[in-house]
């Protein structure tokens, strides 16, 4: 199984993730937030995130989620991914988290690929 790591903004994350626990029901074990505030140094966050990594690997690698690409929380997680085992996205949205939170049994390149998907996919305009 695969671990979910959400690495984003203040309590973006949090957010999301009580999200998934309301549509679940539960909070799935493979699934861990990284909070990142403004006045946190990058490299203590750095160190929390290969620690939540550690806790998340259990052989099938860790998918990161991370919220604005270029920002603070995607730079941290672009630092985490240092395997082939460990892969992000960017742009994370509750879709997204979603769809990926549901196949935890694929493989890292396409459970990449159903984040990306399901980020995409599910932003529509809305019509009376």
């Amino acid at each position: 199984m695969a671990g979910i790591l959400v690495v984003a903004h203040n309590n973006l994350g949090e957010s999301l993730a009580d999200c998934v626990k309301h549509v679940l029901g539960e909070m799935p074990p493979y699934l861990k937030v990284l909070s990142v505030y403004a006045d946190d140094d990058p490299q203590q966050k750095l160190a929390e995130g290969h620690a939540l990594i550690e806790k998340l690997n259990q052989g099938k690698g860790v998918l990161i989620l991370a919220d604005i690409y270029g920002a603070t929380p995607s730079n941290v997680a672009r630092q985490l991914c240092v395997s082939e085992h460990i892969m992000g996205v960017a742009g994370v949205n509750l879709p997204m988290l979603l769809r990926v939170v549901c196949h935890p049994n694929k493989t890292m390149p396409e459970l990449a690929e159903i984040a990306l998907n399901g980020g995409r996919e599910c932003i529509v305009a809305m019509k009376d």
